[in-house]
């Protein structure tokens, strides 16, 4: 223990920041993504004991990737009004136990990954983890660009899930990997948005950050959200779906369009507020819907 508040922590506020570091809302997405990329990827009857270690090998690379992640940016979080009561800033946990657990979460995944389902798969998860610890997070506080790069290994999961359970990669694959690509824009400006003070106060060097009139963020909110609309409807023409799931990412697209031309027609904190919560229920539906109409096909 580090400081006076360290000193002061219960038995039951040292295990919440244990759980606090694995970020679970985070890494909610990146597993309902790959279960969705494991039951499209899936010929035949589904292998629900591979499918079980799919996902757990996944949650806890994810887990373990957003642990080391607390400890990368432990200093940035510390000057951030948003992340100061983090685990670390906050002096709840020392640095050396969160890389203990990061590392041992990660290596418990991958191991999980390579012995009940395949190599590639781990190989994945294990890019993943390295691309998003190694070049996005130091890229953060370096470039505008990182945003862009950061969302290659952002978009990885569902691969993860696909290669799971074929052992290979198709064009569905890729089909997962472009919708869940363009969709980080949209809700990843949203956020830098919101917390452009605090990301500026770290050096972090966000969009807003550098360009705090908000033209080149409200063009590129406007532009992925758009291109999201059509990328949304493959599956549809890749024969992985069908006509429930075609109209209903149209409305779902459009929704989201709408929610993003508001954001930047209004660019206040609230309306920032909204398009984020558009995009955090926009995913979720979008593949249940492709998972719930993909599985007659």
């Amino acid at each position: 223990m580090t400081t006076a508040r360290a000193a002061a922590v219960t038995g039951l506020s040292r295990p919440m920041a244990y759980v606090a570091l694995t970020k679970p809302d985070v890494s909610f997405l990146v597993v309902m993504t790959t279960l969705a990329g494991y039951l499209l990827g899936t010929s035949g009857p589904v292998d629900w004991q591979r499918m079980a270690h799919t996902v757990i090998g996944t949650t806890l690379v994810a887990a373990g990737t957003s642990a080391l992640n607390h400890y990368v940016e432990r200093h940035s979080d510390a000057r951030m009004r948003r992340t100061a009561s983090r685990p670390l800033p906050a002096g709840i946990l020392a640095p050396t136990q969160v890389v203990w657990f990061g590392v041992a979460l990660i290596s418990a995944g991958i191991i999980d990954l390579l012995l009940a389902t395949n190599p590639l798969a781990s190989l994945l998860a294990i890019a993943t983890s390295l691309a998003y610890l190694g070049v996005y997070t130091p890229l953060k506080t370096r470039t505008v660009f990182a945003t862009f790069i950061g969302a290659f290994p952002g978009a990885v999961p569902p691969l993860i899930g696909w290669a799971a359970a074929r052992g290979s990669l198709g064009p569905g694959a890729w089909v997962l990997f472009a919708i869940l690509f363009l969709w980080q824009f949209p809700h990843f400006y949203a956020i830098a948005w919101m917390y452009r003070e605090d990301y500026a106060r770290a050096g972090i060097r966000m969009l807003p950050v550098v360009e705090p009139d908000g033209e080149s963020t409200a063009r590129r909110i406007v532009l992925f959200s758009l291109a999201l609309v059509p990328i949304s409807l493959l599956p549809k023409f890749a024969a992985m779906a069908g006509n429930l799931y075609l109209f209903g990412a149209l409305a779902l697209g459009l929704v989201f369009l709408y929610a993003g031309v508001r954001a930047v027609s209004d660019r206040t904190i609230p309306r920032a507020r909204q398009l984020l919560l558009a995009s955090v229920v926009y995913l979720p539906l979008l593949y249940g819907l492709l998972v719930l109409d993909g599985s007659r096909y």
